[in-house]
Parts: structure tokens; C-alpha cells; sequence
């Protein structure tokens, strides 16, 4: 991923961004073409430390067929992104651009023993379950038994050992105060995703809109 200095996350900032998602899209070569696939995944470690991203796939999935546990793939992450005008910036001569959050990682794909599948089915389901709280959690034993094991005969448990972890978290970092607030409120004007955009870059930089938070609090009576 090209990443200029300024954009460019550390590594735990990078993770995290991808744990807390918990969504992407699964890419591999098949030696003619890339092949890709969108799916939820959560994060674990290694005893050494080592970051690996748990999922499964339908079984007639061709990238399963791709898991050799040697080949490097790469697992793309996308959060929010928005499209900024010229003319919202305060300087001139400014071109458009787009505001993002991406990392990719990437590394080996290993197939995961029946026993692990089931471990994995129930931790990817927990974490999404745990985003609907205060509502009870789904987990596979509310499944009849049969009913069960036929959906994991339909899919393939896989883990990536992560050997390379890349991020780009696009804010404008590198404008003015001046700029980077203009833009910031012109998105906060947008759809979700401007509004997400400008939230991120609100809390990057609180400094750059300290003057809107005093003159807020100095109107309230």
C-alpha cells in the first residue's frame, strides 16, 4: 500500500482498526487472476505474539482451494471515506481529493481442523453479537444438532499468520488549521460517511477547533 509519511498509522493503530472492523475483503492469486472474496473475520495471537485473522468460507469457495499454508494473501480493510471538494478549502489552488481509512494485511492462509472451525464459528459470532448488546447473544447452540453440523460441512475454516501489516489513515493531516477545519465542517454536512470522516479528523487534531468549542460554550446561557 503507498502510504506518504504523514498518513501513515503505527502498527497497534493499524490493528486495532482492523480488529474493531472485523469486515473486509479476502484476496489471493490463483496463478491466471486475483480472487477475491468479502467476509467478517476477528483477530488473535500467536503464544509469540503474532497477529492472525480467523474466518471461513463456503466450501465451493475457490479461494479455499488456494490455501496452501506458503502462499501470501491479502486481507483489505476499508473504513469510512468521502470525497472532498476544492472549494471547500480556505487556501486556493487546492485539487479534489478523497479522506479514507484502509490497512492490509497479508500473509499465509492455513485450512483449520473441525475442531478449530467450531471454536472459530462461535468467536466470530460472539464478537458481531456483542455489538447488539443488551440483546442475547446468538451462539451455535441454539442449532439442533444436525442442523449444525450441516452448515459446517458447507464451510471451510481458514487463519492467515500475519507476516505484514499496512495502513493509511487519509485526514488531511498535512493541511493548515484553517484548512483542515473547513474541510472537516463542509464533510460534517455530509452523508454518514462525510460525518464519520470529520468526527475522525475532530479528534486527531481537538486543538484546530478549540476556538469553535469556546465560542459554543460561551453562547450557551
Amino acid at each position: 500500500m503507498y502510504t506518504p509519511p504523514f498518513f501513515k498509522p503505527d502498527r497497534a493503530a493499524s490493528l486495532k482498526f482492523a480488529g474493531d472492523r472485523g469486515f473486509g475483503t479476502m484476496c489471493a492469486f490463483d496463478g491466471h487472476k486475483p480472487v477475491a472474496s468479502p467476509l467478517p473475520f476477528y483477530l488473535t495471537y500467536a503464544a509469540d505474539g503474532t497477529p492472525q485473522a480467523a474466518f471461513h468460507a463456503a466450501r465451493h469457495n475457490p479461494l479455499v482451494k488456494l490455501a496452501d499454508g506458503a502462499t501470501s494473501w491479502l486481507l483489505a480493510i476499508n473504513g469510512p471515506d468521502a470525497y472532498v471538494s476544492p472549494d471547500w478549502y480556505v487556501s486556493p489552488d487546492q485539487v479534489p481529493t478523497w479522506l479514507y481509512q484502509s490497512v492490509h494485511l497479508s500473509g499465509s492462509v492455513r485450512l483449520l481442523s473441525d475442531d478449530e472451525l467450531v471454536v472459530q464459528i462461535d468467536t466470530l459470532s460472539d464478537k458481531f453479537e456483542s455489538w447488539l448488546l443488551p440483546k442475547t447473544p446468538w451462539n451455535s447452540a441454539k442449532m439442533t444438532a444436525g442442523r449444525f453440523e450441516a452448515m459446517k460441512k458447507a464451510i471451510v475454516g481458514l487463519v492467515m499468520t500475519v507476516e505484514e501489516v499496512e495502513g493509511s489513515f487519509k485526514l488531511n493531516q498535512h493541511k493548515s488549521d484553517a484548512d483542515y477545519t473547513a474541510i472537516a465542517t463542509a464533510l460534517g454536512e455530509g452523508d454518514a460517511d462525510a460525518k464519520q470522516i470529520s468526527q475522525l479528523m475532530r479528534q486527531a487534531r481537538p486543538q484546530a477547533f478549540a476556538d469553535d468549542t469556546n465560542k459554543l460554550e460561551r453562547s450557551v446561557p
